[in-house]
C-alpha cells in the first residue's frame, strides 16, 4: 500500500531562479495527530535521495529510512508530535520533477524542468504544512544533510514559521570539496552516452519515447554514470575508519572477482558495486542533477550580505540542536559550528553537540543510538 498524501502547490509556483511550475504537487506522509491546538508539529527535510517513507505505518508497513527514530516512545514519539515528512520537490519519489509530465506538453520535463533551488524546496514544503495541513507555526523542524540547507532556507523564506530547529549533519554553504564531489558525480551522469542529453528512457514512461530519432529515447539508460556517481557518493558518506574496520585489505575469493582486467579484487569494491546496483534504477538521473546543483547553489551567505554569520542571524527561532560528526568530511564539523554560532548570535537557546561517530556523514542513518538520545532529549525538553 502506498501511505503517501499528495498537496496540489498554487499554480503557478514560481521558481527562485526563474520559471515556475503549473498544475505541480509534493508528496508528504504523516504519523501521530495534530492535537487540538495543532501546535505539535514535527517537520523532517530529508537528504538528496531519501522518500517521504521516513518510518513504517499501517499504510505501508514497509522500513522507513529512519525507522528506528519515529515512532511510539521513539525519540520522535508519535504519541506526543505528528510528525510530517515531505518529499522534496524535484525528487522522484512522489513530487514534481523532471521526470514528472509537462502539462504544456503532455511529456516528461527532462531538462527542460525550470532550475530548482533549495528554496523551491523550503517554500514547497512550506506549502505543506501551511496550506494543506492548517500548521501556522511549526514546534520544530528537522532537516537533515541536504534538507538541513533545505531547513534553513524555510526558517528564512518563512519567519515565525518555526518554535525550534535540529540541524542534523548539514551546511550552511556548500564548500569546495562538497561541490567537486558532487559535480564529477553529475559529469559522470552526463559523460554517459545513454543519458543523451537527459533524453534517456524514464522509467514508466513509454509515450512517444519508441526511437531515437531526434534525439529521443531508445529504451537505454545511463545506468554506467549512476552507478559511478552512487560509488563517489557512497564512499564520502563514509569515513576512512569505517572503510578500514569493515574491509581493511580483504580479497575476494577468486570465484567472486571479476574475469576481466583490473576487475574487483577486494571486497571493498565488491561493496560499492553492489550499493551501486541497489540505486541505478531507484533514482532518476535527470532528478539526481537538478538536486545535486541546487545542494551547490544554496548559500546563506546571499541573505547576510556575503556572510555566513549575518545570514544566520535573520533566523527567528527560539531553541535549536546543531548536531555534527567529528568523521564527516562531506559536511565538517566547522560547519555545524557556525550554523550554531550563528543561530546563537540571532537569539536562540543552542544545544551543540558533537558526535564521534565512525560512519561519517552516514551516522544519522546508522548511529541510533546516539542520535537518538540527543534528539529524543531535545525534544523532550519543548
Amino acid at each position: 500500500m502506498d501511505a503517501r498524501i499528495y498537496h496540489a502547490l498554487p499554480s503557478p509556483f514560481p521558481m527562485k531562479r526563474g520559471g515556475s511550475l503549473h498544475g505541480a504537487r509534493v508528496a508528504y506522509e504523516t504519523w501521530g495527530r495534530p492535537n487540538p491546538m495543532r501546535d505539535n508539529a514535527v517537520l523532517i527535510l530529508t537528504g538528496l535521495s531519501p522518500s517521504a517513507h521516513a518510518a513504517s505505518c499501517p499504510q505501508d508497513t514497509a522500513p522507513g529510512w529512519w525507522e528506528d527514530m519515529i515512532g511510539p516512545g521513539k525519540a520522535i514519539d508519535t504519541d506526543r508530535w505528528f510528525v510530517v515528512c515531505v518529499n522534496s520537490l524535484g525528487s522522484d519519489k512522489g513530487s514534481t520533477c523532471p521526470a514528472s509530465i509537462d502539462p504544456a506538453t503532455g511529456a516528461p520535463y527532462r531538462l527542460g524542468f525550470p532550475e530548482l533551488s533549495l528554496e523551491d524546496v523550503a517554500d514547497a514544503a512550506h506549502a505543506v504544512v501551511r496550506d494543506g495541513l492548517g500548521i501556522e507555526r511549526l514546534a520544530c523542524l528537522i532537516g537533515c544533510s541536504m534538507g538541513g540547507m533545505s531547513a534553513l532556507a524555510y526558517m528564512l523564506q518563512h519567519p515565525s514559521s518555526v518554535r525550534a530547529h535540529i540541524s542534523v549533519d548539514t551546511a550552511p554553504q556548500a564548500q569546495p570539496f562538497a561541490i567537486a564531489i558532487r559535480s564529477l558525480q553529475r559529469e559522470a551522469i552526463r559523460l554517459d552516452p545513454d543519458w543523451n542529453e537527459g533524453n534517456y528512457r524514464i522509467q514508466g514512461w513509454e509515450g512517444g519515447d519508441t526511437g531515437a530519432e531526434d534525439g529521443q529515447p531508445d529504451g537505454r539508460y545511463p545506468d554506467t554514470g549512476m552507478s559511478i556517481a552512487r560509488k563517489l557518493g557512497v564512499i564520502t558518506y563514509r569515513s576512512a575508519m569505517e572503510w578500514n574496520g569493515r574491509f581493511a585489505r580483504i580479497r575476494l575469493d577468486p570465484e567472486q572477482r571479476e574475469d576481466q582486467p583490473f576487475g574487483a579484487e577486494f571486497q571493498v569494491e565488491s561493496y560499492l558495486q553492489g550499493h551501486a546496483q541497489r540505486f541505478v534504477r531507484t533514482f532518476d538521473p535527470n532528478c539526481y542533477l537538478y538536486l545535486s546543483r541546487a545542494s551547490d547553489w544554496f548559500d546563506i551567505a546571499e541573505y547576510g550580505d556575503g556572510s555566513v554569520l549575518e545570514g544566520l542571524k535573520r533566523i527567528r527561532i527560539e531553541k535549536a540542536m546543531v548536531i555534527g560528526v567529528s568523521t564527516d568530511i562531506l559536511f565538517p564539523l566547522e560547519q555545524q559550528e557556525q550554523i550554531a554560532d550563528g543561530l546563537r548570535a540571532a537569539g536562540a537557546e543552542v544545544e551543540f553537540v558533537a558526535l564521534d561517530s565512525p560512519q561519517g556523514h552516514d551516522a544519522f542513518l546508522v548511529d541510533i543510538p546516539n542520535y537518538s538520545r540527543a534528539i529524543g532529549g531535545f525534544l523532550a525538553r519543548l
